[in-house]
């Protein structure tokens, strides 16, 4: 039967190919410019770490004087080098890493390749464990190198291409600003987006290409970049910030259960009082422990601007479907007399509401391939965009997918009325005026 009305739609959209060619192209526009703001927004919204974001948060603490503000008298979003190192060898997390970011000039030993500046995380143990960083070879180091300020550094495979043509460069050396660091460790495919361990980069930053312990980059005086605040006295000279009211280190926590996290949020309480105590704290505690999504959330990573578009963008569909239920409506009931006779010839109201929505279906297949084509050249056009997060705006299976079946849907309800409509046709009128 399906086959039958089938055949009877395809028969109706060929003969008035004018109307048929309208109704597509509202659909196909209204899908297009939604599909492109929503794949925007889902790539920007998505999990970084999916199945293991839950377990990853950022501890927050406010060693501010008593007389420092920040907006809505929030914890700081950073650490001090004294309360990372106390957090950090605290050990009351199941994982836990402080890092910070710079840019190391190489000096490749190879003559045709000319020194250059790369990115740089200066980081603890913990980190690769806890992120999850896929080794491509060799492993990473462990936590008595950054007590012994070990001269090692892992790097990415992309860096490893370019020294050592993709060979395994496990147990060579590199020359970063200077210094002579032998490779632990190749990073295999980690580029997580957004670059949520250290904001301060760009929220949409490419990842490191060279990671070497955090000790290691302060015994080496290596640059480092991202924003530091100091209050008080404190002073953000370079060689000073391990001792002065600085915050500039990023802190990251792995607690495998909502109990722990419990506890550990109590313990930067306790610790926040311990401070007060001894002096270093001036105002009472004020702590926060948000795990990866909601920092996310709390950073506002993703672009109001964007979430603005996608509404808009929605809203613009919804006038292209009240448009089209307009042409339908017109469309079907031009074929009253049609619908009439076959009424009379024995065919039920469920029969050409069947028929009528088959009708509506192949307009939502088309419109949605033509807004799939829509969408992909919107895509194309933000990616074109100077904004960080252009590069990542590409159609995935899943939104493809979801493409055709909003298309295909959205048309099926808006065929719904003038279908209906078209069925309440008294068969003995349309005779008689025949």
């Amino acid at each position: 039967m399906f086959g039958y009305y089938l055949d009877l739609a395809m028969r109706s959209l060929k003969r008035n190919r004018m109307l048929t060619a309208l109704m597509i192209l509202a659909v196909a526009l209204g899908i297009g410019t939604s599909m492109t703001t929503l794949t925007v927004l889902h790539v920007l919204s998505g999990d970084p770490m999916p199945g293991h974001s839950q377990q990853l948060y950022a501890p927050q603490i406010d060693p501010q004087g008593a007389d420092s503000k920040t907006p809505d008298d929030e914890p700081l979003d950073q650490m001090t080098w004294i309360d990372g190192m106390n957090l950090l060898r605290a050990k009351r997390a199941d994982r836990q890493a402080l890092m910070t970011g710079g840019a190391v000039p190489i000096q490749p030993d190879n003559a045709a390749i000319d020194p250059f500046y790369t990115k740089a995380r200066y980081t603890t143990a913990d980190f690769f464990p806890m992120f999850e960083v896929p080794m491509l070879y060799g492993h990473a180091w462990r936590g008595e190198d950054d007590d012994a300020k070990a001269r090692v550094a892992v790097i990415s495979a992309k860096l490893n291409e370019k020294l050592f043509k993709g060979e395994d460069s496990t147990g060579r050396t590199i020359r970063a600003n200077g210094a002579d660091l032998r490779v632990i460790g190749v990073i295999g495919d980690w580029s997580p987006n957004p670059h949520f361990y250290d904001l301060n980069m760009g929220d949409y930053a490419k990842s490191e290409d060279v990671y070497l312990p955090l000790a290691t980059s302060r015994d080496l005086k290596m640059s480092r970049s991202g924003s530091i605040s100091c209050w008080g006295n404190g002073s953000d000279a370079e060689e000073a910030l391990e001792t002065e009211s600085c915050i500039w280190l990023q802190f990251w926590v792995q607690l495998d259960t909502p109990a722990k996290a419990g506890a550990y949020r109590d313990f930067l309480v306790h610790y926040s009082q311990e401070q007060k105590v001894l002096g270093r704290f001036e105002r009472s505690p004020n702590v926060a422990l948000l795990n990866l999504m909601g920092w996310l959330d709390y950073k506002k990573v993703v672009p109001s601007d964007v979430k603005l578009q996608t509404w808009l963008a929605f809203g613009f569909l919804v006038v292209c479907l009240v448009n089209t239920v307009g042409l339908m409506l017109a469309k079907f009931m031009r074929r009253a007399g049609e619908i009439g006779v076959r009424r009379a010839l024995g065919a039920s109201r469920r029969a050409v509401f069947a028929q009528l929505l088959t009708e509506a279906g192949i307009i939502g297949l088309v419109g949605g391939v033509g807004g799939l084509a829509l969408a992909l050249l919107g895509l194309w056009l933000v990616r074109k965009q100077p904004d960080g997060y252009a590069t990542l705006a590409h159609l995935d299976l899943p939104m493809l997918a979801f493409t055709i079946v909003l298309a295909i849907c959205t048309t099926l309800l808006a065929g719904v009325l003038p279908a209906w409509r078209a069925c309440q046709v008294a068969p003995a009128l349309q005779l008689k005026s025949q």
